[in-house]
């Protein structure tokens, strides 16, 4: 790494405020990340100096921008180790891109009685969109349970594996537990099936490294806003042979071959599958921000944090009353807490008023809530521009909570 700690915290500008006259704590990056300058530097330029729509426009700014946008894609292959650059497709985000494979994968394979597979941990984003397509199709979602400790019942999961099953689906790190999940022993496990495996991986990507011929997943999903980057994009990676199958999720431009008024045909991939003006200037800022991620190097991120949590864990840990949810060793730079005779919600408007930023709520991962039956908890989520002094402020200001009731 070039950059020491006061050096990457001067790349995010939001981390230089105050709330409540004190200084800003930034303690919720599981729900959305920071942004650096290189990012918002891009979104920027482009709509001061080069807004123009992309595709099958000759003039110069179209050229240009088509060759950014494009430029990302590339880039993105790069990151995820795609064997090639159209298996990577841009969306809204983690919840439309497994939306997209739901409904266009469910449509070419799912019959009815076949089964879905998904665990207790998944987020509300990797359960409906399965259940809709299900209940489209006939077929059955099934839970994977999860230990006491929060991690995929590797044993259960086994059992659950049959022929009848299309598809595996679960995150690669729980948004609310941390836990990081054995993604590619899961996935081989379901191959010998014959299943297909879907990796949610917003919360993986811009904490470890993430290759997709390395996990040989079918497909996998992530956001661009939980990596630095601007909301609404997304990106989709599939197999190309699959997502050659796949009917197209959306009709519209970009993604025709020929249209007449009787019949289309659709274009080649990556573009069957984005229909309509995109969100071109995020998309072309997610390179800044992948090349942001790569300037410290992911394995350098991984052990900032690995830091952060265990100084965390250990002072938390030390609270009476509080107790930390998902135990498991695997885990990510999260910790999701509850306390006695303080509501989540309660600990985090107190905190917030001692300028610390935290997630409170069930993280739109209801069954996860109810398997340890707990309605919410608190949720503190560190990246690598936060530091020991700022966990000491959160802990203090637990402190305080539990002073306060």
């Amino acid at each position: 790494m070039t950059k020491n700690i006061e050096q990457i915290r001067s790349d995010f500008p939001e981390l230089e405020r105050s709330v409540h006259n004190v200084p800003l704590v930034y303690l919720d990056n599981a729900a959305s990340t920071l942004k650096c300058l290189p990012v918002i530097n891009s979104i920027n330029n482009h709509y001061r100096l080069d807004a123009s729509n992309i595709h099958r426009g000759v003039h110069y700014l179209s050229e240009e921008g088509t060759k950014k946008f494009e430029e990302t894609r590339e880039e993105v292959a790069r990151f995820i180790n795609s064997p090639e650059v159209e298996t990577v497709i841009f969306t809204k985000g983690t919840t439309e891109s497994i939306n997209l494979i739901a409904e266009c994968f469910g449509r070419l394979e799912l019959e009815k009685g076949d089964e879905i597979l998904i665990s207790t941990m998944e987020h509300h984003s990797n359960i409906v969109p399965w259940q809709m397509i299900a209940e489209k199709m006939g077929a059955k979602v099934i839970e994977i349970p999860i230990t006491d400790l929060g991690e995929i019942d590797l044993v259960a999961y086994k059992s659950l594996l049959n022929p009848k099953v299309k598809m595996v689906s679960t995150a690669h790190i729980s948004n609310s537990l941390g836990t990081i999940n054995p993604i590619k022993e899961m996935i081989k496990m379901a191959h010998e099936v014959g299943a297909k495996f879907t990796v949610d991986a917003a919360q993986s990507i811009a904490h470890m490294k993430v290759d997709v011929q390395e996990l040989d997943c079918d497909f996998l999903a992530f956001s661009s806003h939980k990596m630095f980057g601007p909301t609404g994009v997304g990106v989709l990676y599939g197999k190309k042979e699959i997502l050659n199958r796949m009917p197209p999720y959306q009709g519209g431009g970009d993604m025709i071959d020929v249209v007449t008024i009787e019949k289309t045909t659709y274009n080649d991939l990556p573009h069957k599958f984005e229909a309509g003006t995109p969100h071109i200037a995020g998309v072309i800022a997610l390179k800044d921000a992948i090349n942001y991620i790569n300037s410290i190097g992911l394995d350098e991120i991984s052990r900032l944090e690995s830091e952060l949590l265990n100084y965390a864990t250990e002072g938390m840990s030390s609270i009476d009353g509080l107790e930390i949810i998902g135990k498991t060793k695997s885990k990510s730079a999260v910790i999701s807490f509850v306390m006695k005779d303080a509501h989540p919600h309660d600990i985090g408007t107190l905190l917030d008023k001692q300028g610390i930023a935290i997630r409170t709520g069930h993280h739109c991962t209801q069954p996860l809530m109810k398997r340890f039956n707990i309605p919410a908890t608190a949720r503190a989520s560190f990246c690598f521009y936060n530091t020991k002094e700022e966990i000491d402020r959160l802990i203090n200001g637990i402190k305080k909570v539990k002073e306060f009731f």
